[in-house]
């Protein structure tokens, strides 16, 4: 536990947005427990065919139901149920280590930046990334740099600490993996602070599959830059 934690004592969640997967849900709800006990655990459902909404409950998670497919309507109604101080979003693949999360919560709770980014590209697992992924997010994050003026590094993350200010006053219109994107393009147009720490990210455990489309989302990414 940080100072900044025993200091303040702020309301803390975590989000998860889940689709099957029974593999790695515990683990990851007690590896962020272990790091911060008081945390508030939200697991979104987005319509498991799995275990993984009775693993929820067993780990005394709340759940919440998302029928509507796709990440960014799991996003939305995120920031839409959950009241916090402080909001962790973060996949529920086991892909990110919870160990780090100190590192970006300190920003945020210093109210030195309003998001906080958790990026892979320094120390990551060479089975974590396809080829393909690797390429297309350096075209985006090239893309956004020079639109924007910025000196982003990784614009894909799905690990991140947002400040209340950031959450509830950002809007959303994409449905799928885009989403990542948008919450940064947004944060960039409407003047909010951006910092990124690096982080280390693994690769999914034997079994475990995930639900990215190298190219049909990698268009969808450029399309949300360009709307």
């Amino acid at each position: 536990m940080t100072e900044f934690l025993t200091m303040t004592t702020p309301k803390i969640a975590l989000m998860l947005p889940c689709l099957n997967e029974e593999l790695t849900l515990a683990k990851v709800i007690r590896d962020f427990k272990k790091e911060i006990p008081t945390l508030d655990v939200y697991v979104f459902d987005n319509g498991s065919s799995d275990r993984s909404r009775e693993i929820a409950l067993r780990e005394q998670a709340k759940v919440i139901w998302v029928p509507q497919k796709g990440k960014g309507h799991v996003v939305r109604k995120m920031f839409e149920v959950v009241d916090a101080d402080v909001f962790i979003m973060v996949d529920s693949d086991d892909t990110y280590d919870a160990k780090g999360i100190h590192l970006l919560l300190a920003p945020v709770l210093k109210e030195e930046a309003d998001m906080v980014v958790g990026t892979r590209l320094q120390d990551f697992s060479l089975k974590a990334f396809r080829k393909f992924h690797r390429f297309g997010n350096f075209l985006i994050i090239k893309l956004i740099n020079f639109i924007f003026r910025s000196s982003l590094t990784d614009i894909l993350s799905g690990y991140r600490v947002m400040s209340r200010n950031f959450v509830k006053n950002i809007p959303f219109l994409r449905q799928g993996f885009e989403i990542e994107t948008e919450l940064t393009v947004y944060s960039l147009i409407n003047g909010f602070h951006v910092q990124e720490i690096p982080l280390s990210y693994r690769h999914r455990p034997p079994n475990s599959h995930s639900k990215l489309r190298t190219f049909s989302d990698g268009y969808k990414v450029l399309l949300t830059i360009v709307w």
